[in-house]
């Protein structure tokens, strides 16, 4: 058989449903090859956004999304998705073209060294030199693109090993061994916590992972500790739930932060450095940390260890329950609590036109009635999702943040309806990064999907703006020319519905969901509430 025959079946094997790509000349063989097969060639418009589909696609489902490219600027191209999926721990297995093994030593029409541009931004990375160790190959990448921390591989194929002649089979798929941490820091971190008279936890997408929400909540519960929760956990507890004290993540001491300034003890579970640093909320190294991850913590003065419980973050929190004692809720959390469910929802009502980012939110979690995926792209609307919108169910707030790519709204909803199609899905993103890739609605028109994009329009760069406005009062180059999104949208067959005043968000949004259709909703909206909430963080310090 022919090696991109014999790199399919090795993909079929692994369980693959989608490859997000595009085909070019280097990889004409393997995409020959896939014709036929169980696996389903995802066509897209910007290879960029492939990268960002397979992104989305393995962190929702656990397993690895794939992406495909042709060598040079289609292998460039997914670059900034892999990038994503490195940071934020995203499983993804990313497969190039490349030219013949026989060119590669001189300079040659869109070659360059593929593997070595990957490097920084991959787990590991392989080129494909002999066409029988393709099962091999195969099955270390998408090993290690599961395996703790989970993230993006890459594989090359040369054009001329791809149609060689080979023989072979695909290695059988084994199970990840979860491992255990060790039963004497386990003890040590219940004799801590047992000790603490106010502990609280940072739970991380870590929890997500491991498949450990249940046993967070199951744990919490039972020993009375409130839940923090950094912009990838969203979910991990429901939002009216007594000890969630809902999600931490700006840069500055926001209002979340007087839970770590009261606790004499933090339990960190499952939590990534690259989600949110220690210094922002454990001020002066001031509290202890229990730290339960799949891997040991990063050295870090403001993280100062007290235990360190490394393997399977629910095999951790389960192991540690049984030891640890049952405790009062500390009295101040209550009163914290209401403050917070306060301060989130005092701007709900907000009316007027255009529409203020709080309402905005407020009207998107009623519409979708806690059962949506919502994914986030990157700007000024991504703070205040991160701030004031909380999911009623893990896994089902999608935000790029280790790497903050703007972009990734439009590709990871086509993505997050593939992986649930059962499940409404809201794509929440500024009309800066709703230009990026916004030519993949033709991509979601051609599969058929349904979902609605919500545009905030400022026809600006506004998460730039505000970080001028902050440092130098002014701002400067971030203005630009918008096209009718509701005229774009129709281009591509698309409906599309303009909101300019608070009253006509919410009607807009349950006709949207209830559509079954991809539905553009384009709001003005009012971001004059960024400075004031960046100018008020210290007034959301409890004094308890």
């Amino acid at each position: 058989m022919k090696a991109s025959d014999l790199f399919v079946k090795c993909l079929e094997n692994e369980g693959v449903r989608y490859i997000f790509g595009i085909p070019g000349e280097e990889n004409t063989d393997f995409v020959e090859s896939l014709n036929g097969s169980d696996v389903e060639l995802i066509l897209v418009h910007h290879e960029q956004a492939a990268a960002f589909m397979a992104d989305v696609y393995g962190r929702l489902t656990g397993k690895p999304g794939v992406c495909l490219a042709t060598l040079g600027p289609g292998a460039t191209n997914l670059l900034t998705g892999i990038g994503d999926a490195y940071l934020d721990h995203a499983p993804v297995v990313a497969i190039t073209g490349q030219a013949g093994l026989e060119r590669i030593h001189k300079e040659s029409h869109q070659y360059v060294d593929i593997i070595g541009v990957f490097e920084k931004v991959t787990k590991w990375n392989q080129q494909i030199r002999v066409a029988h160790t393709i099962p091999e190959i195969v099955r270390k990448a998408f090993k290690q693109a599961v395996l703790e921390k989970p993230g993006a591989v890459h594989i090359e194929l040369p054009e001329d090993i791809a149609m060689t002649e080979t023989e072979g089979e695909p290695l059988p798929v084994t199970p990840i061994p979860a491992s255990s941490p060790s039963k004497r820091e386990i003890q040590k971190a219940a004799e801590v916590i047992n000790r603490a008279k106010k502990p609280i936890i940072l739970a991380g997408n870590g929890v997500f992972r491991d498949g450990a929400t249940e046993a967070l909540r199951e744990f919490a519960e039972a020993k009375n500790i409130p839940v923090v929760n950094t912009f990838m956990a969203k979910g991990v507890l429901p939002s009216n739930h007594p000890l969630s004290l809902y999600t931490v993540g700006m840069q500055a001491k926001d209002y979340v932060l007087c839970g770590f300034d009261q606790a004499d003890l933090i339990i960190t579970a499952g939590y990534d450095f690259v989600e949110y640093l220690p210094k922002y909320w454990n001020d002066e190294a001031m509290n202890p940390i229990i730290h339960i991850d799949s891997l040991p913590a990063e050295v870090d003065v403001y993280y100062p260890l007290a235990a360190e419980l490394v393997g399977n973050v629910k095999e951790g929190i389960e192991a540690l329950s049984p030891l640890v004692e049952g405790k009062e809720l500390w009295p101040e959390v209550k009163k914290l609590k209401a403050q917070l469910v306060e301060k989130l929802h005092a701007s709900d009502e907000l009316s007027g036109s255009p529409v203020k980012p709080q309402r905005i939110i407020a009207d998107i979690k009623k519409a979708e009635k806690g059962e949506a995926i919502i994914i986030s792209d990157v700007g000024a609307h991504k703070l205040w999702i991160a701030r004031l919108y909380q999911p009623e169910k893990p896994n089902h707030t999608i935000i790029s943040n280790g790497w903050a790519s703007m972009g990734i709204a439009v590709p990871g909803a086509i993505a997050a309806k593939l992986a649930h199609p059962e499940k409404p899905v809201i794509a929440v993103t500024g009309d800066g990064g709703f230009l990026m890739n916004g030519v993949e609605l033709a991509t979601a028109k051609r599969l058929g999907l349904a979902f609605v994009i919500v545009i905030f329009h400022d026809a600006k760069f506004g998460l730039i703006e505000w970080k001028q406005l902050n440092k130098f009062n002014r701002s400067s180059d971030i203005a630009f020319t918008d096209p009718d999104f509701l005229e774009f949208a129709k281009s591509f067959g698309v409906k599309g519905m303009k909101v300019s005043h608070s009253d006509d968000l919410l009607p807009a949004l349950e006709k949207a969901i209830a559509s079954q259709e991809i539905v553009l909703i384009d709001v003005d909206v009012d971001y004059s509430e960024n400075v004031k909430l960046s100018k008020t963080l210290g007034d959301y310090i409890c004094r308890i």
